[in-house]
Order: C-alpha cells, then structure tokens, then sequence
C-alpha cells in the first residue's frame, strides 16, 4: 500500500510555489485530478491514482509532502488516519486486566493518538471514513480480538476513564483557580491522600498558574488518580519530576493501576517504564506521517529492542543503527584554565534560602547539576547568568553566559527562522529543525520548542552555557542527540557549561 501525507501547516495553498506539485505531477498531466487543490486551497492528493514517483516530494519547496510504501497486509490494520492525506496509526494497544503497560517511541509517531483513542477522547475512523464513525462500527472492526470486548465496554456500557495530558503546561490556561478547587471539581476520591503522597499538598491553596512545572505534573496526576474510573491512560508522568519524584510517582501508579482494570503509561525514561511497567508496546514508524504499534514485549525485551533499533518478530528495521550509551573519561579542563569563579553566594526568595560555598568552573567543562525540584538548582543558574543578584557574595561578571531556561515559554509570535538567525546550519540540521523555520513558535509542540531553545542557546557566542532540564519532552533519540551537540559545541567554542 501506498500512502500520502501532507503537512497541512507546511503547505501554502499555493502562495510562493503557484502548486508546483500540481504542475509537475505526470498524472496530473494525462488529464486526472491526482493532486488537487482542496476546500481550504491546501492540496490534496489521490492515493488511488499517486504513483510514487516522488516528483511532488522533491518539488515541494516547503517539505509539506510525503510518500511512503509500506506493506499491503498493514491497510486492513489501519486504525486512524487524520483526514485523507494525515498522519495515519496501524495497530493498537489492546489494555490487558490487572496489568500497566508502556508505550515508548519517538515524538510524532502517534502515542498520544493511542491514549486519545483508548480513553474515549478521540472516535477512531478506520481509516475510511474521516468523519463520525459510529461506535458499533468500530465495535465490528475489532470482533474476535479482546479489543472488541474493550471498545463494547467504552461505548454500550459506560466505561470509566481517566487520562493525563501530555503537556500540564495548558493546564493554567484553561483553569484560574486555586489546585483544590482544581481537584475537588475533577476528583472523586481523598484528595489531602493522594496530594500528601505526591508532595503536594502544600500548594492546594496557590492558584494552578503560580506553581512549578515539577507540580503541576504532580497535580495533573493527582487528577487522574482521583478520578473515579476502570482504566488509567497517563501521557508522560516524569517530565519536570527529579529522581526522588519519578520514584514516587512511579509507585503510586503502580499502587493505583494494580486498583484499576489496566493502565498505561506512555514514557520517554526507559528507566521509570523499566521499574513501572508490566508489559511494554514500541510504536515505530515515521514521525507525523505514521506509526505502527508493536506486539507487547517483556520489559527487558522491550528496551533490548528498542535500543538496538529492530524488532525481530515484524522484521523490522526502525532506526539506522542501535543506540549506544558509551563510557567516556571525564572532560579534562583546558590547560587548566578557570573560565567562571564564584564565592559564598546566599539568596532569599520568600521562605527558601540558597547557600552555595565557593566554586570554580574549568575551561572546556561540562558540569552536571543534580538535585531535587525546589533545592535551588535554577535560582543558581540565574545568579550565574546575572537575572538574580545574590543578597550575599558575587560571580564573576565579566564572562559571556548564555541561558536556556527551565520552562521555555512563547512571549511573542515570531517565526522559528527569525529566532535561528544566527544558528549554524549544520546545529538547525542535527537538531531536526529545518522544516520547522516556517513555523510559528506559537504553533510548535513542547518538543519542538525545546530543541528551538536548546539551539538558539547553544548557537550564541558565550563563555559558559547553562541549560536547565534540556530533556524535558524530548525522546530517547533527541536527547543522546542534544548531549553529543552540546559536547561538540563545548569543544569547538572551548566554552563550558552547567546542565
């Protein structure tokens, strides 16, 4: 089967390309409407009659087009396709009594499109029709599997679900209020319990837009466990959260997904899904065009996998090579050069006090910051970076300090390409941005926006370059990806830097 994919935000109904693709397409040319223009001006493509030539793909001078091949037995297994020419899913997680299963794979393959469909917030169109699909349809597709049991349970007899979001950052914007009033509406069940075995219960009485990122992930998933349902649906628990805090949340999940039917837990830490999850699920494919869920693997088997690039079962090949965690001696300083010093620093915000003794940072370092949510960490950073003056000793003002902050948030609508001006090609290449500069900052994920800020960070000239929690929302990939960048940048600017 042949499938087609264009990026409704990439294509410009024409505007600076007069529909090149239309033009040049040899169908087109024999007089059948194969690439059209649609309602919206946006093109359309005809499956049915593309030919796979790529002639459209490479024309196509925004990258809005894409044409894959994939196997003829996957058609029959379509589960979703966003209208006729969107991202399309193959496969599905089919949740399993009393067991948390995992769901890994690279940003855009479709792994919140999954928890959407599961939890009832998105209707699945069996890729045929892109309109309302009628329960008993679906119901229909999945007969004899147990996945017929599930959705008869979803849409005839009233299952509960509870799911949470993959980005709590929206959270403040859709509610103003204080967090207990937060939960108290959307929760059934002991509040102050869960809240105190989360650590959050010192901020029911603040407004949900005046507390951290680490708590609001906290808080989003007090809402989920709360909620009164038979199956739990959590979208990436662990960003923001420290190690004492993945630990924790991981528990609690296991505590009250052993309660539930099932859960499951989509997660980029390989780590928490090791010591969470009872079954695991790779999804792979080609990120926002499609994705393909694996059978459930043992979580050993799973990670093996999934770090080697290639499931054996499918005989499938999903990453060019394995991913390799290579042991490497510490970064010797640069001829021992001091590059940033620092004395007794003291600072009080509010009831927190920061105590940092005397420090020295070497040319060509790299250090890494480590420590529980709300210890200091980021106050630090600033005072480096010179946004905070510290109420007792000083830093060292005279080097050049570049900043990526905790929380990267859009103040403006510029487009991508103005903010990268001054970043190397070869930096907007390795971090996967360049069909991205046409886009407003306003209309990126979170992790595209992560690596839009890692860049521009990385790509001014500085001394030392400190970037808070750069791995939030970030895959495996992206993150092996960010950290080689930054040791390359280190090394060639020879700067140093604070991660």
């Amino acid at each position: 089967m042949r499938i087609v994919v264009v990026n409704k935000k990439k294509c410009t109904a024409g505007k600076g390309c007069d529909y090149v693709c239309m033009n040049f397409c040899p169908i087109n040319r024999t007089g059948k409407d194969c690439i059209v223009e649609g309602a919206d001006g946006k093109i359309v493509v005809e499956e049915e009659l593309c030919i796979g030539c790529g002639i459209c793909v490479n024309k196509c001078p925004f990258d809005a087009v894409k044409v894959v091949n994939l196997p003829d037995e996957l058609e029959s297994r379509m589960i979703h396709s966003y209208d006729k020419n969107g991202f399309k899913l193959f496969n599905l997680v089919i949740p399993q009594k009393k067991q948390i299963m995992g769901l890994v794979g690279v940003n855009g393959i479709g792994k919140s499109t999954c928890l959407n469909i599961l939890s009832g917030q998105l209707k699945p169109n069996l890729g045929n029709d892109f309109g309302e699909v009628e329960g008993q349809k679906i119901i229909d597709f999945f007969k004899g599997t147990e996945a017929q049991n599930y959705f008869e349970k979803l849409y005839t007899t009233g299952l509960e679900t509870s799911y949470k979001p993959q980005y709590v950052e929206q959270i403040p914007r859709i509610f103003k209020g204080s967090v207990k009033a937060l939960l108290n509406k959307i929760s059934e069940g002991d509040v102050n319990k869960v809240c105190n075995e989360l650590g959050i219960k010192h901020v029911l009485n603040r407004k949900v837009g005046d507390i951290s990122g680490g708590e609001l992930q906290r808080v989003a998933i007090a809402g989920a466990l709360l909620k009164k349902s038979d199956f739990l649906f959590i979208d990436e628990p662990s960003s923001y959260l420290d190690i004492k805090q993945r630990l924790k949340v991981a528990n609690l999940l296991r505590k009250h997904g052993s309660e539930k039917e099932c859960a499951v837990v989509v997660e980029h830490d390989l780590i928490m899904l090791d010591y969470l999850a009872d079954v695991e699920h790779i999804m792979y494919g080609r990120a926002g065009v499609y994705g393909i869920v694996s059978k459930s693997l043992s979580i050993r088997e799973c990670i093996n996998t999934y770090l080697e690039g290639y499931i054996r079962e499918d005989n499938m090949r999903f990453r060019s090579e394995e991913i390799k965690f290579e042991v490497k001696a510490p970064t010797k300083a640069l001829n021992n050069i001091p590059i940033i010093e620092w004395s007794n620093i003291e600072k009080k915000l509010g009831d927190f006090k920061l105590k940092v003794k005397p420090g020295i940072l070497m040319r060509n370092e790299i250090i890494g910051v480590l420590g529980e949510n709300g210890t200091g960490k980021t106050t630090f950073a600033k005072i480096l970076a010179g946004m905070i003056k510290p109420d007792k000793g000083k830093t060292d003002t005279s080097v050049k300090i570049s900043y990526k902050p905790q929380y990267v948030q859009v103040e403006n609508d510029d487009f991508v390409r103005s903010v990268l001006m001054k970043t190397p090609p070869s930096m907007i290449e390795r971090l996967d941005l360049s069909h991205l500069l046409k886009r407003k900052l306003s209309e990126l994920s979170g992790g595209e926006l992560q690596r839009v800020a890692i860049a521009e960070c990385l790509s001014r000239d500085a001394d030392v370059y400190l970037l808070d929690e750069p791995s939030a929302h970030l895959d495996v990939e992206q993150r092996l990806n960010v950290a080689k960048i930054l040791r390359d940048v280190i090394k060639k600017k020879e700067a140093s830097a604070f991660v």
